[in-house]
């Protein structure tokens, strides 16, 4: 009959289930590790994002291609980067470097974020992973999105900053499991299998005819199974030596005695020379393992300082954007500003032009009426007045009066019309204006510009119109619109036609402005109100008219702006703003 060993089965059985623990427990530190580390990864792809997102979005606004082809190969450099995409408002893509993950194959952080914002990806068949996020351009105010990149990292990153880390979680198992497996083997030989060998070796060996010299005789203070069944075993041959020589039992038992101790002293040889082979064996791997250690934090530091280099650059590149970006911003302000002053300074040369004709006329009146008065004077003089004279002399002087207050009355409503347009335009005050009446005043404070056309302007504004706003960008508005229409939209035509309807619905203004001229293309009205955009640049034209009338819309009336081609011919606006009587 096979004997099973009871010690080897019960040492199996609990390193089992130490191993398969341990095995767990690793493997959890290294999935840790791996999630942990790509956090981290995230987190660093973040740091780029606020570090580099200014100068993007300004290279994509300008667009600065070369500019944004450099940025993404300087990203593109950080090793932890394996693939970049910049693409512009419309998706298209400006600059693409290294890994590119398939529509298909994204797995979207969260399916309900707007593409306006940050967006979490990745793709488990590719092992990649990564960051997107938007390049939003802030211009008066107001926010804009220009673009998109997305930052990829991959899985072949993780694994290379937690290599170390898992060789050595593995190393550290296996030593500790060997070191284990020994502990168990040593303890259970010296408590189990080497005291139950000698117990069952002394039963086998006992000779009735002298019991004593094969009597029991446990090494182990410990109170256990082992010692209960050896002093069983004792008392049993004490029955059987009760009738020996005390002395003759004194000796056996000090022989029996020397007899364990040796061999205890040559198992303890043993056990020693074990022990020093495996701390050796140990000893050598630790210093290979710590080795590994200092080359792979050289390679780190290495690393940092490259990493730290490219830090600084950007802070420095991002700086003098800033710079740049503030000196554009005021030279914008200043430009804008001139472009006011200058059309305000034309408008006030054409008003004066006018005004000289009324005026001129109302002197030679005033002339001719002091010439009747003096022919009269005379005649009262030198006794000649005469019924007739007197007569000639009422009827000259009704006509000279008449025609001097009306040319006087044209100067004074040209001047009062061309002071209240050209005072709103100078103030960026709020108050009430009657809108029928002001568009009159605006209308004008043109004539002198329209009068030497034949374009005709048709206003259509109910005269009960009371609203609160800003009159200067109201009459900034309409000149703009009225100067681009005579331009650009009448341009080689001699009956133009401008037709503008006002109405109020629900303290909403809606102004609609349309003409009969030429029109534009589609690219001209997609481009329409982009600053400096104009058709006549090489006749002086600033292109900042349409852009002047788009930020005076939205900044200062708080309104909507839209434009699109008559089916007829020409352009139509449609302006709505709010009455600020409400707000």
């Amino acid at each position: 009959m096979k004997i099973t060993s009871l010690s080897k089965k019960l040492l199996t059985r609990v390193l089992s289930v130490y191993f398969m623990l341990t095995v767990s427990v690793t493997g959890i530190q290294v999935v840790a590790e791996y999630f942990n580390t790509k956090n981290h990864i995230d987190s660093e792809l973040i740091t780029l994002e606020k570090t580099i997102s200014g100068s993007l979005t300004r290279a994509v606004w300008e667009f600065n291609t070369q500019q944004t082809i450099d940025i993404s190969e300087g990203l593109f450099a950080i090793p932890m980067i394996k693939g970049i995409t910049v693409t512009d408002e419309s998706d298209n893509i400006i600059s693409q470097l290294g890994e590119v993950i398939a529509p298909e194959k994204l797995k979207l952080g969260n399916n309900n974020i707007s593409p306006s914002e940050t967006q979490n990806i990745s793709s488990l068949s590719d092992g990649l992973f990564g960051h997107s996020f938007p390049l939003v351009f802030e211009f008066s105010g107001r926010t804009t999105s220009v673009g998109r990149v997305t930052l990829l990292s991959s899985n072949e990153v993780i694994f290379n900053r937690i290599e170390v880390g898992i060789y050595f979680l593995i190393g550290n198992a296996i030593v500790k499991t060997a070191f284990l497996i020994f502990l168990f083997t040593l303890a259970f030989n010296k408590l189990l299998t080497v005291p139950l060998q000698e117990l069952t070796e002394q039963i086998n060996q006992v000779d009735l005819d002298d019991p004593e010299a094969y009597k029991i005789h446990s090494m182990s203070y410990d109170k256990n199974e082992l010692n209960v069944l050896g002093d069983a075993y004792n008392n049993l041959l004490d029955e059987l030596i009760d009738f020996k020589d005390k002395l003759a039992i004194s000796q056996i038992e000090t022989n029996t005695a020397k007899d364990q101790l040796d061999e205890q002293n040559l198992q303890l040889e043993l056990e020693v020379a074990r022990k020093t082979s495996s701390l050796s064996s140990t000893m050598l791997k630790m210093e290979v393992q710590q080795k590994e250690l200092l080359e792979q934090q050289q390679t780190l530091q290495e690393e940092n300082t490259l990493r730290s280099n490219a830090e600084k650059v950007l802070i420095t590149t991002n700086k003098d954007l800033k710079k740049s970006i503030a000196e554009l911003n005021k030279a914008k302000e200043r430009l804008l500003e001139s472009e006011k002053m200058a059309s305000l300074g034309t408008m006030s040369a054409e008003v004066s032009h006018e005004v000289n004709t009324p005026i001129g006329i109302s002197i030679t009146s005033a002339s001719i009426l002091i010439d009747s008065l003096v022919r009269l004077e005379q005649d009262v003089k030198q006794q000649k007045l005469s019924r007739k004279s007197i007569e000639s002399f009422i009827e000259n002087t009704h006509q000279s009066t008449k025609i001097l207050i009306s040319n006087l009355n044209r100067a004074s409503d040209l001047i009062t019309s061309f002071k209240h347009v050209a005072v709103d335009q100078i103030s960026d005050k709020i108050r009430l204006i009657v809108v029928s009446e002001y568009i009159d005043e605006i209308i004008q404070s043109l004539h002198p510009k329209l009068k030497k056309t034949n374009h005709c302007i048709k206003v259509h504004c109910d005269e009960g119109i009371e609203i609160s706003s800003h009159p200067g960008a109201l009459a900034q508005i309409i000149i703009n619109l009225i100067t681009n229409s005579v331009i650009h939209g009448f341009e080689n035509i001699n009956r133009g036609e401008i037709t503008i309807n006002i109405s109020l619905h629900q303290q909403l203004v809606h102004l609609d402005y349309q003409d009969n001229g030429h029109g534009l293309t589609e690219e001209g009205i997609k481009k329409l109100f982009l600053p400096f955009y104009t058709t006549k640049s090489n006749e002086g034209g600033t292109g900042l008219g349409t852009h002047i009338i788009h930020n005076l819309v939205v900044d200062t009336l708080n309104g909507t702006i839209a434009v699109e081609n008559n089916a007829s011919g020409g352009l139509k606006y449609h302006i709505e703003f709010p009455d600020m009587s409400y707000q």
